[in-house]
């Protein structure tokens, strides 16, 4: 098969990894792709929002299958226009993909089918806003209804905070994606990480992880995209995990086919683990990141029959058998980051840490220069894997391939992995 994958990031990179091991695999290319990926495939220069551009590179160079990455282009209705034309593709519709791009969307989708979540309202003017905050005191949390980036959530723990998050979303700081506001009750518990492959019917579980969102130690300071993961997350046992398949994605995946939008693709839930159960914190409908750099590393099957099986309808002929080693992603970030980062600084050692045992590096925000540096060209810059029979052991190898990268100009959390390797201690 020829294969396109979508995207440029982390996630992409270890997509890449996984599918070019696949023997179904003849050609893998990869739009607009990283340094990374070009080490598993081709990398080719497409403008991806351009739909059109996309199908006759998929015509010319006789694609089978479509895996699209990011979230952005299935919001813009990527799968659609390929499906229309006749080509494959792995991932949700624009109708869909509205269970990530419209926060309140998916609230009223638990609202309808029971689905466990937090108390919330939804609000398109600064001043009701304000007034249900007063209402619901602190700490509360905002979040902007569209797409921001892994930007759109404020977890408030004072009025004043939540108020300037209010003004922030409403005044543009987050463009449209801020034009409508959902604030939520803050649920305690301990977050979790869930992925199932849908194909509109059915859905096949994959695996558990945990991200680490907060940009400093000790989940200090503001909200990124995610400064590592590890996977599986000990909080997620078997019972468990039943009990999200039954209480969340089993519901959503009944309500969006009785609405007419049945999901196809991958449903990324993100947990609170509460006291009472499982709590559904948001959807998204794509791997996560950097959620996918510690899947793809512990998936033993060939993940192209399953992506396959989930385009076709017939995920109920699919098992996938995962490794029982933990893996653990350190998130190299530039300096700046989750602000403005600073790009363009060289990154040394990259090779040395590749050669550590039981070490991955999968690229996120790099490129290379006319002579072959690897430079910085994001916020989130390299992930640094680590292997191993428990988390502390990935966690001791990653920050192994850590420590052997040279790159002043980057910064990354020090106790990712923090929760778990506590837990195993505790035994």
């Amino acid at each position: 098969m020829n294969i396109l994958l979508i995207g440029s990031g982390g996630r992409e990179h270890a997509l890449a990894w996984a599918i070019s091991a696949s023997p179904l695999c003849d050609r893998l290319f990869i739009a607009p792709g990283n340094p990374g990926t070009a080490q598993c495939g081709e990398n080719v220069v497409i403008d991806i929002a351009d739909h059109q551009a996309v199908i006759a590179f998929c015509r010319l160079q006789a694609i089978d299958l479509v895996v699209v990455g990011p979230e952005g282009p299935l919001v813009e209705g990527i799968a659609d226009d390929l499906t229309a034309a006749g080509i494959k593709t792995f991932g949700p519709s624009k109708a869909a993909a509205q269970i990530e791009g419209s926060k309140g969307f998916t609230k009223e989708l638990c609202a309808q089918f029971g689905i466990p979540t937090a108390g919330f309202g939804r609000f398109t003017d600064a001043a009701s806003a304000k007034a249900y905050v007063a209402q619901q005191g602190a700490p509360i949390v905002i979040k902007a209804d569209g797409l921001a980036a892994g930007k759109g959530v404020v977890m408030a723990e004072t009025l004043d905070e939540a108020n300037a998050a209010i003004e922030m979303m409403f005044s543009g700081g987050l463009g449209a994606a801020g034009a409508e506001v959902v604030i939520e009750e803050w649920m305690i518990g301990e977050e979790a990480s869930f992925f199932a492959l849908c194909d509109g019917t059915h859905a096949l579980p994959l695996a558990s992880a945990q991200d680490h969102k907060r940009v400093g130690d000790g989940d200090t300071g503001p909200n990124t995209g995610g400064m590592g993961a590890y996977s599986p997350a000990p909080v997620m046992t078997p019972a468990m995990e039943a009990r999200v398949m039954a209480e969340i994605i089993a519901p959503t995946m009944a309500g969006m086919t009785q609405r007419g939008t049945p999901f196809k693709g991958v449903l990324f839930a993100g947990l609170m683990i509460t006291a009472q159960g499982p709590k559904l914190i948001e959807y998204n409908v794509r791997f996560g990141d950097p959620e996918c750099e510690v899947l793809m590393p512990r998936l033993k099957s060939d993940i192209v029959p399953a992506l396959l099986a989930a385009c076709d309808g017939v995920l109920d002929n699919i098992t996938l058998r995962w490794s029982d080693e933990a893996a653990l992603t350190v998130v190299l970030a530039a300096r700046g980051y989750p602000g403005k980062p600073e790009t363009g600084s060289i990154i040394r050692g990259i090779e040395t840490a590749e050669a550590l045992d039981d070490v991955l590096v999968f690229h996120a925000g790099t490129k290379q220069d006319a002579a072959g540096a690897v430079l910085a060209n994001g916020g989130r810059v390299l992930n640094l894997v680590g292997l191993g029979k428990t988390v502390a052991d990935a966690q001791t190898r990653a920050y192994r391939g850590v420590d052997a990268i040279d790159w002043p100009e980057g910064f990354c959390r020090r106790d990712i992995g923090w929760q778990a390797v506590k837990r195993e201690r505790e035994g």
